[in-house]
């Protein structure tokens, strides 16, 4: 990076966090810090929600995941706009209608205290794990670039956003959101633009896309039903779905962030913001990591993206090992870029069968090339066993360094940068708010005035900031990051999903069958994750699934007793 590149980066973060502390320095009170000051639009709204869940994971290890994956992932995504709306119809009038702070409260008031504790346990816990993600992925890229020892850079990152987040809380992330958005879209866009300019120019764009059907890269939808399939149609609607109502419409993280609202209908226009704009956005930033994959295919690829550890153990005891793998690797990778270039040319001649010839040359090589990937990959572990096999997450920011201008390298490191603190920034304002509200006041302190609450969700704040860090510190044993966030949240949310659905619809349920319920079904998804091997979507639907029906066979069992909302 040069200088320019430096205070791109550092002046954009800097001045957005430094807007956010002096903007909301002078917090008017317990419900300004928790909720905002309540006179936030509809477009803050929308782009505050989209951030929360926009976070460094998706702009760093989505583009990874169209590169090897293609854009099969976007399925992820197809239950979320149903999941939107039942949430602006459903949830979000019962929450402001009763006013509070945290989405667990209304579980205390339609249930019991113990279901209400069990709700923000479960929360606290997959989300606490989560912010040490949303952390570390960032952490990932400043240590490239800057050669700073990854820890001392998590604690950098950790700090930065703890500080802004403790000093404005609700009101001081949804002000920094917005302008953390914006750059993020700015930042993408130009990247897009980037990876088309970069294309040889003898490869239009619409053959870099024939290039990426023919390897199998633009299949977006998978009809068939298989539940051991990771991704299709059918995990994504449905699996999606149950995710997606859990997420938006029980996460103190999300709820918090729509509460901000000025009115019911500014709120409601914001979730439909995302409803509209969440999964084009996902099928965008899909689709540049496909692009780059065609990229690489004419210009010389790392046969592993995480180059510093390959670089090192080139150096080690197994140098010539590491060498010979990636002398066949740059070998088949000259071929290939030959063969597609014949593979373009057989198509504008018109000729079927010189393009299939083609094509299947070009299909064998990329065989022979994700072979050579896989055993350099073996290589690694078998040389450290504590290392990380998967390199998707090094592959967009591996691109950013090498091929971008002076000035944009800045930018899009900025982009990965702003993303990740305006997540965690969510993330730790809800944690900080659920602590205080559900379990502090409601059980410890319960008669904290409102000065004294404000401290406390400050403090709480800090803490959970410092249990992110922490965490954060051994991320570094996960694989591809965006899935590890989708997997950790759909081993949960079904289960608060369950809970919160039996509260809205099923209206003879009391706590007690509810908060037993839950549990047993929590039990049940853990151990089934570990014994089925099936698409960690389907977790959500069983999840709600077992525990809307444990709970309706021990109310019954315990008697058919009615119980007012």
């Amino acid at each position: 990076m040069t200088t320019l590149d430096y205070l791109v980066l550092f002046g954009t973060i800097l001045g957005i966090a430094t807007y956010g502390v002096l903007a909301t320095r002078k917090v008017g009170g317990l419900d300004t810090y928790l909720k905002g000051d309540q006179r936030i639009g509809w477009g803050t709204i929308g782009l505050s929600v989209m951030a929360t869940q926009a976070s460094a994971i998706t702009f760093l290890s989505t583009p990874g995941q169209g590169f090897k994956s293609g854009l099969s992932f976007v399925q992820n995504y197809f239950g979320l706009p149903l999941a939107l709306i039942i949430v602006a119809g459903v949830f979000l009038p019962i929450y402001r209608r009763l006013k509070v702070y945290t989405a667990y409260e209304y579980l205390g008031k339609r249930f019991d205290g113990k279901t209400r504790l069990l709700g923000a346990a479960l929360f606290l816990l997959q989300r606490g794990l989560a912010a040490g993600i949303t952390i570390y992925a960032p952490a990932i890229i400043v240590s490239s670039v800057l050669n700073w020892p990854l820890g001392i850079t998590v604690l950098g990152t950790g700090i930065l956003v703890v500080i802004y987040t403790v000093t404005g809380g609700s009101e001081a992330v949804s002000l920094t959101q917005r302008y953390q958005m914006s750059v993020i879209l700015i930042g993408m866009g130009v990247a897009f633009a980037v990876v088309l300019i970069k294309l040889p120019s003898d490869v239009s764009a619409e053959g870099a896309l024939a290039v990426a059907g023919a390897m199998g890269k633009l299949n977006a939808v998978e009809w068939k039903f298989d539940i051991n399939e990771r991704y299709t149609v059918w995990s994504g609607i449905f699996g999606g779905l149950f995710l997606s109502l859990s997420y938006f419409g029980t996460d103190q993280s999300q709820v918090q962030r729509y509460l901000t609202g000025r009115s019911l209908r500014e709120s409601r226009m914001g979730l439909m913001f995302n409803a509209v704009l969440k999964i084009p956005m996902q099928f965008f930033i899909l689709l540049l990591g496909v692009l780059v994959f065609v990229f690489y295919q004419f210009e010389r690829q790392p046969v592993f993206f995480n180059e510093a550890v390959w670089e090192s153990q080139k150096q080690g005891a197994h140098a010539e090992t590491f060498a010979g793998i990636e002398s066949r690797f740059d070998a088949v990778e000259d071929e290939k870029s030959i063969a597609i270039k014949s593979f373009l040319r057989a198509r504008e001649s018109g000729s079927a069968a010189a393009e299939e010839t083609a094509k299947t040359q070009m299909l064998t090589l990329a065989d022979a090339s994700a072979a050579i990937r896989v055993e350099a990959q073996e290589a690694l572990v078998a040389a450290d066993a504590q290392a990380k096999a998967s390199d998707a997450d090094y592959v967009f920011i591996t691109f950013v360094l090498n091929y971008l201008p002076q000035g944009l390298v800045g930018l899009l490191v900025a982009v990965i940068f702003c993303a990740a603190l305006s997540s965690t920034a969510s993330e730790l304002n809800a944690l900080g708010a659920t602590t205080m509200v559900d379990f502090y006041r409601h059980v410890y302190k319960k008669d904290a005035d409102d000065a004294h609450s404000l401290k406390a969700s400050k403090w709480f704040t800090g803490m959970w900031g410092v249990v992110a860090i922490g965490f954060a510190l051994f991320a570094n044993l996960l694989e591809n990051l965006i899935e590890a966030v989708n997997i950790l949240g759909s081993i949960f949310y079904g289960v608060v999903l369950g809970v919160f659905l039996v509260a809205f619809f099923v209206k003879w349920v009391r706590g007690t069958a509810v908060f037993w319920g839950a549990l047993i079904a929590q039990a049940l998804v853990i151990v089934l994750f570990f014994q089925l091997e099936i698409s960690y979507l389907w977790f959500n639907f069983i999840g709600c699934g077992l525990t809307m029906g444990f709970a309706l066979i021990l109310q019954a069992i315990r008697g058919n007793q009615p119980v007012s909302a």
